[in-house]
């Protein structure tokens, strides 16, 4: 049976639900977003692409950094409601119960609920339409230590974390093999 084919659009899915803090301690915000990701490994780069219209573009785009905060199951109805309200009107720190946490490197704060928050520096912000896509190098990883494993690596199946897949929320973890294993040479059982 033939592919249906449509239009073009924005039908890359599954992409990470994330949650961006930004501002200071004091006057913080978050946004959430979808469309972000890995763009580099070194300089470890990544990107987020947000409409210049919403409230939280211009506190990045003038303070020069931000967050991302991974996001879980529990923080769905955060990460949701984050994304409908506009921090124009509302405390989203405050409304959602979230707890700002101080970053190492960046003057935005953390979410100390999420699994990870990744402090980011903008190095540039390209115009594209409905979106600019702010690209930034990654100045720290901060992980939940209750979610790193034995070998010290952060283990997806303990946190639930989500992502958005064409309007819906879903989430992630079932470890189905890792990098390599379908090349990986197979050890040869010894004969007693």
């Amino acid at each position: 049976m033939p592919k249906v084919t449509w239009k073009p659009g924005t039908f890359l899915y599954p992409i990470p639900a994330v949650m961006v803090s930004c501002g200071t301690m004091e006057k913080s915000n978050i946004i959430t977003v979808a469309w972000t990701g890995i763009i580099n490994t070194n300089p470890a780069m990544v990107y987020i692409s947000v409409r210049p219209t919403r409230y939280s573009y211009n506190m990045i785009k003038e303070q020069g950094e931000f967050v991302i905060n991974l996001t879980t199951k529990e923080l769905a109805y955060a990460t949701d409601w984050c994304g409908v309200k506009t921090g124009a009107k509302v405390d989203k720190f405050k409304e959602m119960k979230l707890t700002k946490e101080k970053a190492k490197y960046v003057k935005c704060p953390l979410i100390k609920e999420s699994p990870v928050s990744v402090e980011c520096k903008v190095k540039e912000i390209k115009e594209l339409g409905s979106h600019n896509m702010i690209i930034a190098e990654v100045l720290a990883i901060n992980a939940d230590e209750k979610y790193i494993n034995v070998t010290g690596a952060f283990d997806i199946t303990k946190c639930d974390l989500i992502a958005y897949s064409n309007g819906n929320y879903c989430v992630l973890g079932k470890k189905i093999g890792k990098f390599g294993y379908s090349v990986k040479k197979r050890k040869k059982s010894k004969k007693k």
